[in-house]
């Protein structure tokens, strides 16, 4: 008779889980709105820092729905289903690459602790063209020596570096971190090195290619100041600004960005230069931290150019894994 009575008194399965209903429906929405999400604290780019694991929530909440044996949070789990689906699951299909290409290109932060040389593992990468961040004093010496037998050609600036098959000019430094209202204050973002980023062009075959290589500044996420992103958030205005002005229709950036290709601090680069991840790789291609890569953070974008293939390459010793692409010269439109 209790159980009867117990039973009686149990909600329909509609009328179920309530909370997880709302829950459901808060992460469909949060998923495809996420640029709406204030920036306070750097709130709105932590969200798209890891917007991918949010995915994670959806099987979790699954599972809780089933528990509570409710109807409507399992039916308000579409929502999110279709959500993450149509932002991340062309990432998840079969092997977006193809054979062929003209240039193989690789970038990696190399780490300024990194106690391991990286160098041979670098060059037997075959790329073509090798990009280097996070160069030290002391380190800078040692990938010069050992690089010289693969890559003729080379050009440093500041902690940023270009090693090349092919030859090199008019390189010059790019000042990312005086750009803006960085230059009146006394950000912390002021301290760093000033030469972080440089440009240059390449002489390939097919004609002269821009080249641009950059390490933004840092994130901090910290009880004071939350998710603190201004240094890296005004180093990606002026390197926008720089390749927004470029006249080369063939353009490469090589980069470590602290930042991931739905961080809305990215906006105006998405909108000059594409993500050979994107469009030729397969996964998530997460570069970072190495122990347990949770963010792609290094990238290679490119415009003018088609990507036939993108992979990341062993771990060397530093925080970051290498990535590479294999690339084709379009032809000017």
């Amino acid at each position: 008779m209790r159980n009867a009575l117990r039973a009686c008194s149990r909600p329909e399965p509609w009328k179920r889980g309530p909370v997880l209903t709302a829950l459901a429906l808060l992460l469909g929405l949060l998923l495809p709105l996420h640029a709406t999400i204030p920036d306070v604290a750097g709130l709105g780019s932590l969200v798209e820092s890891v917007l991918p694991w949010l995915g994670v929530c959806i099987p979790v909440l699954l599972a809780a729905a089933w528990r509570r044996r409710s109807l409507s949070a399992a039916t308000a789990l579409l929502l999110p289903a279709i959500a993450w689906t149509t932002l991340f699951g062309g990432l998840l299909l079969p092997d977006k690459s193809h054979p062929g290409g003209d240039l193989t290109v690789a970038t990696h932060n190399v780490g300024a602790a990194n106690p391991e040389p990286t160098a041979r593992t670098l060059a037997a990468s075959g790329a073509d063209l090798l990009a280097l961040e996070e160069l030290t004093p002391r380190a800078t010496p040692l990938y010069e020596k050992t690089l010289a037998a693969t890559y003729p050609h080379h050009a440093i600036r500041g902690t940023v570096g270009l090693w090349s098959k092919l030859p090199l000019s008019g390189t010059h430094p790019i000042d990312i971190m005086n750009y803006g209202p960085l230059a009146a204050t006394k950000s912390p973002a002021a301290k760093l090195p000033e030469n972080r980023a440089l440009h240059t062009t390449v002489s390939t075959p097919n004609g002269p290619l821009a080249v641009y290589v950059a390490h933004l500044g840092s994130v901090r996420l910290t009880p004071r100041t939350g998710f603190w992103t201004t240094s890296r958030n005004i180093g990606a205005a002026a390197l926008s600004r720089a390749i927004a002005t470029e006249r080369n229709p063939h353009v490469l950036l090589l980069a470590d960005l602290n930042g991931t290709w739905d961080d809305r601090t990215l906006t105006d680069l998405r909108t000059h230069l594409h993500s050979t991840q994107q469009t030729s790789g397969t996964g998530f291609g997460f570069t970072w931290p190495t122990a347990f890569p949770m963010a792609r953070i290094d990238q290679i974008l490119y415009r003018g150019l088609t990507p036939n293939r993108s992979w990341t390459l062993p771990e060397t010793g530093s925080d970051h894994l290498p990535v590479a692409a294999t690339l084709t010269w379009s032809q000017e439109r």
